[in-house]
């Protein structure tokens, strides 16, 4: 199975990359920096859309065709919305929420022509919970839940879609908070390698059978429901 994995380097993506290799699939990285582990990747920034998309297409045609995506890029902005530049919040919903359709919308030719084709978008619980300080990802995750949702609709019966909506994780991506922005030394977090596995149950569906949505979170997180 190719499975093209945008955010691939870190993180959730990383770890998903590791799981697809594990269970003997190939994973395709598309990510602005090349991945530790030994896989097929391109070098993209999902907020220039042709950048991309011509990443999808180079991806998809060395390895032969795609049979699913998993967009696990996400970045974030914290901050009051007059505080974070406008620059700064436009990339976030350009990365998460553009970024998914753009390699959703390029990936969809070399999905249709699989018996078994999937795509995964990566949500959050702040895709439905709003809090203060984080317009921008809310806007963003809203965003992808709302586009998933519409996508799923529109590809019924053509490529299954799966939106997987994870609650907070133990990665890199709240390094370069501020303090008062990062989880607190008693949050509880995901590995990301669990949020992985419930990926990978949602692409192995047999053909006909999907998954539609999936919340995975700490069970003591109170962001849910």
């Amino acid at each position: 199975m190719n499975v093209l994995i945008t955010g691939g380097s870190s993180g959730l993506g990383a770890a998903v990359a590791r799981k697809v290799a594990a269970d003997g699939g190939r994973p395709l990285i598309l990510d602005r920096h090349p991945p530790k582990d030994d896989f097929e990747h391109m070098q993209a920034d999902l907020a220039d859309r042709r950048c991309a998309e011509r990443a999808v297409h180079g991806l998809a045609r060395a390895a032969g065709g795609l049979n699913a995506v998993v967009t696990a890029a996400g970045i974030d902005a914290c901050g009051a919305l007059n505080d974070v530049p406008a620059e700064d919040w436009e990339r976030v919903v350009q990365v998460n929420l553009l970024g998914t359709a753009a390699v959703a919308r390029a990936a969809i030719p070399y999905l249709e022509n699989e018996p078994h084709g999937r795509i995964v978008t990566v949500a959050s619980t702040l895709g439905f919970r709003a809090v203060g300080d984080a317009t921008a990802y809310c806007a963003s995750k809203f965003g992808v839940v709302g586009f998933t949702r519409a996508l799923a609709a529109e590809l019924a019966g053509r490529v299954a879609v799966t939106m997987i909506v994870p609650g907070g994780m133990d990665t890199a991506f709240f390094d370069d908070r501020p303090d008062r922005y990062k989880p607190g030394a008693d949050a509880e977090l995901n590995r990301p390698e669990d949020v992985a596995a419930t990926i990978a149950f949602a692409l192995a569906q047999p053909t006909g059978c999907e998954v539609r949505e999936l919340v995975v979170c700490p069970s003591g997180e109170p962001s849910w429901p």
